[in-house]
């Protein structure tokens, strides 16, 4: 054999090792070994049916997490989440219920997403206050500020095209129709951290704020971008909880931001920034919703 054969050889034998032994591989094969065990343990778990549910089930998390994986990435963290998608879904509620055109009140509710996530970016950001108070402070105030909106009556009068397209699937396939946005995101979200400058940023400024300003990256603008986003997918996963379960309540989505953190954290994304990916946190959600 000769010697350009020989390191050809070698150099495809540490590509392979490294494919198997980073966090990625080992979260899909921890997902394909639960999701194994499942099918062999329970009764008419792979029927088309439960991938359906699981789909559902786990769309709101996933939605969730995928902006914190870049939040956390940069050594943040955003436990307001699940109740910035309960005060959207009691606005959306409140709004759909007035009168309000449903297009409409999306794009308000949408904003109201928007600028939950752009108040924890400014006082994160910019006032200079750790991540961790500000999103327990608006953790509580956005729950709160749903109560106001919605008070403790529960508004189901949604359209009915609108829930069956959200709960609905492709014939018999048991793949929803909501597997095709969810896909679209997680592919723009993985572009996005691990194929733009700003991703790479993202990273540089989980390791080291200092080292990333030293080498030109606008920390302030990377964090804001992120938390941003978090606000608006929340907005996003409240929207689609409501019309999943034809249900705006002050209480919707109460408690899934430890759910959204557990399943980014088990999927590889460090609680100290500087590391993590998207497939991970996917792998971490998909799991998480097998094993429930």
């Amino acid at each position: 054999m000769s010697t350009a054969t020989q390191t050809s050889s070698r150099d495809l034998m540490a590509s392979i090792r490294r494919v198997f032994s980073s966090r990625d591989s080992h979260m899909t094969l921890i997902l394909i070994l639960a999701i194994a065990v499942a099918t062999i343990l329970i009764p008419r778990f792979s029927q088309p049916r439960t991938l359906t549910f699981l789909t559902l089930d786990v769309t709101a998390t996933l939605l969730m997490a995928l902006p914190m994986t870049l939040v956390m990435i940069n050594a943040d963290i955003d436990l307001s989440v699940a109740s910035t998608a309960g005060l959207v879904s009691a606005s959306f509620g409140v709004l759909v219920q007035s009168g309000v055109g449903f297009w409409v009140s999306i794009a308000i509710c949408l904003l109201i997403g928007l600028v939950c996530g752009l108040v924890n970016a400014f006082m994160t950001a910019y006032v200079g206050l750790p991540a961790l108070a500000v999103t327990i402070g608006t953790l509580a105030l956005y729950r709160g500020l749903a109560l106001v909106v919605i008070g403790d009556q529960s508004i189901s009068d949604f359209p009915e095209w609108a829930t069956s397209a959200v709960t609905g699937s492709f014939g018999s396939t048991g793949i929803p129709y909501m597997a095709i946005p969810v896909i679209l995101f997680v592919i723009l979200f993985w572009l996005l951290l691990h194929k733009t400058p700003y991703g790479r940023g993202l990273f540089a400024l989980g390791y080291s704020k200092q080292a990333a300003e030293f080498v030109g990256i606008d920390t302030k603008r990377s964090r804001v971008i992120a938390l941003t986003l978090s606000g608006l997918m929340a907005a996003l996963a409240g929207i689609y909880w409501t019309l999943r379960y034809s249900a705006a309540k002050a209480d919707n989505v109460e408690g899934l931001e430890l759910v959204v953190i557990a399943a980014v954290v088990f999927g590889g994304v460090s609680v100290f920034g500087g590391r993590g990916s998207i497939w991970g946190s996917v792998c971490g959600v998909l799991t998480i919703g097998v094993l429930n």
